[in-house]
Parts: C-alpha cells; structure tokens; sequence
C-alpha cells in the first residue's frame, strides 16, 4: 500500500519535508536567542543603572569611547561652558518640555553636551537659565549619541535657531564651531531652578518592540514547522486511502464508465455512437 513512498514525487516531498523541518527548527531557535539576550540586556541595564548611583564618578576620558559597559556611568569633567541650546518637545513625568543644553569645552578642545536640566512648556530661551560663568567641574550620567526617530527623539528639521532635537555629535557638529564628543551627560543635580534628567539605558537593550517581535517570530517558525508535519501527514493518508480504494476495485475504471454509460443510453451502440444497423420493425424485418 505504502510503495507509493517510493516514486520520485514522493522522494521530492520527502528530501523538502527533511530539509524544511530542521529549517524552521533552526530559525525559530534563534530568534528566541535573540529575545532572550534582549531580555538578558536589560537586566544588565538595570543593574548598572543601579550600580552606577552608588559608584564614584570617574573622569570623562577612562569612560570613552562609549559603549554599554560605560552608558549610564557617573563621568566628571571641567571646562567652561560656551554654547547653549533647547532640545524641544521632551517628556518628563508625562509633562511635555523641553531640555537645556550647553556645550562644556574641556581642556581637550572638544566641547561635552551637558544636559543642565528639564523645563516644562513651550521652549523659549528667555526662560533658560544661564549657565555659570569660568571654570567648571560637573558630573552626571553618560549617555549615548541620540538617533533621530527613535526612543521618542524628534526627527522634524527646521527648527528655530539656538534648538536642536537630537543630541548627537552629528547634529551639533553643525551647529557649534568646534569638535564635539560623541556622547553626552545629564546632571545628577540640575542648576538653575530646573528639573534633574535622569539617565535612560542605550538603544537595544529593553524590551522594546523589536524584542516581541523576536519573539513573535519564534512563534511563527515553530508553527511552520508544525504545519509541515501536518500536510506530510495528510499527504500521505490521503495517497494511501486512494491506493487502498484502487486495490478493493473502488476506483471506477474506463471500461466500466463506458458499460455504464451504454446502460442509461441503449440507442448507443457498443463504441457509444449511435447504432448504424439499418431500422427494423417489430417484428425484426429490415424497413426499406
């Protein structure tokens, strides 16, 4: 019943069913790693995060260049602070504001964003406290360079003059006349009356969208798997269910559609045409 296995549309079935299965398998196993080392990522992240509050503040050049190691860590660094900026449309406690950023020149003759702190409302530079005047050493928390679009950074350009929606060396770069590191700090204290920014984990390591659908992916995979298994199955009662009916004479053959067919019609002869014999009477005599 079964010899059917071995003909060469039954072998392509199986050589893909073999090679698909593992596939999946393979497929769906990784991207559960993938969760999983994004979950594992933001366990770290949360205990740096709480690590970093009670470590002591090391100088800015040990902690760079950036990475996830050192993002979150406590940096200090001196200079003097030379260009201030807004950075608009900043939520803080489900309050819409806008952060105050001013560039420190360091000793290096690099220039660190400093985020000094957090107003609500509109951005407006009157409101925006000055920053304090000669040489100073601040500490705060080392973040990674923004992207625009992403983790609720604005991407809209054409904003006024003196504002900025992404801190990133690549948009202040443009903006200020000197070099500018690739990474920026929020003030543990905030001067001015303003309202500390607290530190937030580096892109990729939370349980952000790209996690679930890591883990939606998973799903999917271990289905197809599942699903190939089933239409083999199915594939092969079918077949057999057909090649059993062929063996106990339950599939009709021509011949037998012929007999059948002559059965219903008796006027057609025996090659199911109409008969070609000259007409008889009753009795059997030819007509002329």
């Amino acid at each position: 019943m079964y010899r059917f296995l071995l003909t060469p549309r039954w072998w392509g079935i199986n050589v893909f069913v073999l090679l698909a299965i593992p596939f999946c398998i393979f497929m769906g196993s990784w991207q559960l790693s993938r969760f999983e080392a994004r979950v594992q990522d933001q366990r770290d992240a949360g205990e740096q995060a709480a690590a970093a509050k009670t470590d002591p503040a090391r100088p800015l050049r040990e902690l760079l260049p950036i990475d996830k190691n050192t993002s979150g860590k406590q940096a200090v660094a001196t200079g003097r602070y030379g260009k201030q900026l807004l950075v608009p449309d900043r939520e803080l406690d489900s309050r819409h504001g806008y952060y105050v950023l001013t560039l420190l020149r360091t000793d290096g003759g690099q220039a660190l964003p400093v985020v000094r702190g957090w107003l609500p409302g509109t951005a407006d530079p009157a409101k925006a406290p000055a920053p304090p005047a000669g040489e100073v050493t601040v500490t705060g928390a080392l973040q990674v360079s923004e992207s625009p679009g992403s983790n609720g950074v604005s991407a809209a350009g054409g904003l006024p003059d003196g504002q900025t929606g992404a801190i990133s060396s690549a948009s202040l770069v443009n903006l200020v006349p000197y070099k500018v590191y690739d990474a920026w700090i929020t003030l543990a204290k905030a001067d001015g009356g303003m309202t500390a920014v607290p530190a937030t984990a580096p892109q990729g390591t939370g349980l952000d969208l790209k996690a679930f659908q890591n883990l939606g992916y998973t799903g999917e995979w271990f289905v197809f798997a599942g699903f190939v298994v089933f239409m083999w199955f199915r594939l092969l009662r079918r077949e057999a269910e057909f090649a059993r009916d062929a063996e106990l004479g339950l599939i009709p053959t021509e011949g037998t559609d012929q007999e059948q067919d002559r059965e219903r019609d008796p006027e057609h002869g025996r090659n199911g045409s109409p008969d070609e014999n000259p007409a008889r009477d009753t009795a059997g005599t030819p007509v002329p």
